[in-house]
């Protein structure tokens, strides 16, 4: 698979149809995804894999991740805001 499906795909998972997610997630994967590594793009990933309302409580910042890799996914999405 080329790093251009694979940026489109993950362009397309960032819509999650939660609002405020969306608004997050979507420039995020515009603006920054694209200079990530592939380490840091399987993060993103594996961020998109877990539930709405997880991901949200994490970037409104009433919970933090249960891992830390997660944790310094969402911190990096927080930072590109």
């Amino acid at each position: 698979m080329t790093e251009a499906v694979d940026l489109k795909k993950m362009y397309w998972h960032s819509r999650r149809g939660m609002l405020e997610l969306d608004l997050i997630l979507v420039p995020f994967a515009e603006n920054i995804l694209p200079s990530f590594s592939e380490s840091e793009r399987g993060e993103y990933a594996r961020l998109l894999a877990e539930e709405d309302q997880d991901i949200f409580q994490w970037l409104v910042l009433k919970a933090p991740a249960p891992e830390k890799s997660l944790q310094i996914m969402v911190d990096k999405i927080l930072a590109a805001s």
